[in-house]
């Protein structure tokens, strides 16, 4: 148990590393790995609802995204394919697509068209966006957020080498 969390902090401030020299324009994020994931409630579009504290107990990864982004779309068969279909089948793990600014009909069609089998919520005003990032930032990231509700790691756009580095934190606090 003592190895497996050095191996998790390990991984967290390596992945992180790569942040420190960044700025806040370079990004845009307004949290930061180590700090409590703000919490949301979010309309599925299966018409459930869910609120990210119910998640406390499981490692949660977020995807922000929308029909508009040419990089979200080439980004979530990735998802779909190396992180959901590999742990869609563990209790432990959740994974949310959060939609900006678009109606229930127009993520639906999005999500058939690439097609994802995970859950995909709307973000009607970007509310719950700007809870992680300037309101006027680009859409394409991902935050991970660890069991007890911290962010452990967050990626910008879509880069193969860091969206790997991304599913091999995903496993580690999976195992």
């Amino acid at each position: 148990m003592i190895r497996m969390k050095k191996l998790i902090l390990f991984l967290a401030i390596t992945f992180s590393i790569s942040a420190i020299g960044q700025t806040k324009d370079d990004r845009a994020y307004l949290v930061k790995v180590g700090e409590q994931a703000p919490n949301f409630t979010m309309k599925l579009t299966n018409g459930k609802s869910v609120t990210l504290s119910s998640l406390k107990g499981k490692v949660v990864m977020l995807q922000f995204t929308a029909s508009w982004c040419s990089v979200c779309r080439k980004e979530m068969p990735f998802i779909e394919r190396d992180i959901w279909q590999k742990h869609k089948s563990n209790p432990n793990f959740a994974l949310l697509a959060i939609d900006r600014d678009e109606p229930r009909e127009t993520v639906i069609k999005y999500s058939k068209s690439i097609p994802i089998t995970y859950a995909i919520g709307m973000d009607p005003h970007a509310d719950i966006f700007a809870l992680y990032a300037d309101r006027k930032a680009g859409i394409t990231r991902n935050v991970i957020i660890d069991k007890t509700g911290k962010i452990v790691f967050m990626t910008r756009l879509y880069d193969v080498e860091e969206f790997n580095k991304m599913t091999k934190v995903i496993a580690s606090m999976l195992k």
